[in-house]
């Protein structure tokens, strides 16, 4: 599942017309569908809005919508461009403002495409990787060396706590939380405790 890094706008010019993508994370349709309703109102005066998401952890909500401009030429070709990058919890919103030259619906669906793809170009594109939250708990003559092998080996704690033992909150790949287990046993003798918390996802560069 791959969601865009950041929020973000980006702007072209194609024959005098400006296309002005505008990205944005949503995790509903109905944060989507608001997120359209409050960029139309800000950008009333616009020649179009056109508009596309796609939510669902699967992707499986879709909507386009082509604001005036000819059938299939600007929403659709917007969607297509999240779909085809895999991409779900977004909302893209293309203002055009006309500059007196038409582009014919070849055009138009080259020139919104484009400014999509620019625009998540420009954003960047994170993959979500389904993790278990395994928290390690040793004493705290042992707690030193075992946050620096965690760190040695990538695996930096989401959160480190001090009491009568430290506590580390370490996001595992859900696949490999068997091999964490052993390696931690490994490196602590057996003197650390291992538990499983909550299941979620974590953002990666792609």
């Amino acid at each position: 599942m791959r969601m865009i890094r950041q929020a973000g706008r980006h702007e072209l010019e194609i024959r005098k017309s400006r296309f002005i993508c505008t990205l944005a994370r949503v995790q509903t349709e109905a944060e989507a569908v608001a997120f359209i309703a409050e960029h139309r109102r800000a950008h009333r005066d616009a020649t179009h809005n056109c508009t596309a998401y796609v939510v669902g952890e699967h992707g499986e909500i879709t909507k386009s919508s082509d604001d005036g401009e000819p059938s299939g030429t600007a929403g659709v070709p917007m969607l297509e461009v999240l779909v085809r990058r895999g991409l779900t919890g977004v909302v893209a919103v293309v203002t055009r403002y006309f500059g007196g030259v038409k582009l014919g619906a070849g055009g138009l669906v080259r020139a919104y495409a484009q400014a999509v793809s620019e625009a998540i170009d420009a954003v960047g594109v994170v993959e979500l990787r389904p993790v278990v939250t395994v928290t390690v708990s040793a004493d705290h003559a042992l707690a030193g060396r075992l946050l620096g092998d965690l760190h040695g080996r990538g695996r930096e704690p989401s959160q480190v706590r001090y009491g009568r033992l430290v506590e580390a909150d370490v996001p595992v790949a859900v696949d490999e939380v068997d091999d964490f287990r052993a390696w931690v046993a490994q490196v602590t003798g057996g003197r650390a405790e291992v538990r499983c918390g909550a299941e979620g996802y974590v953002e990666v560069p792609v």
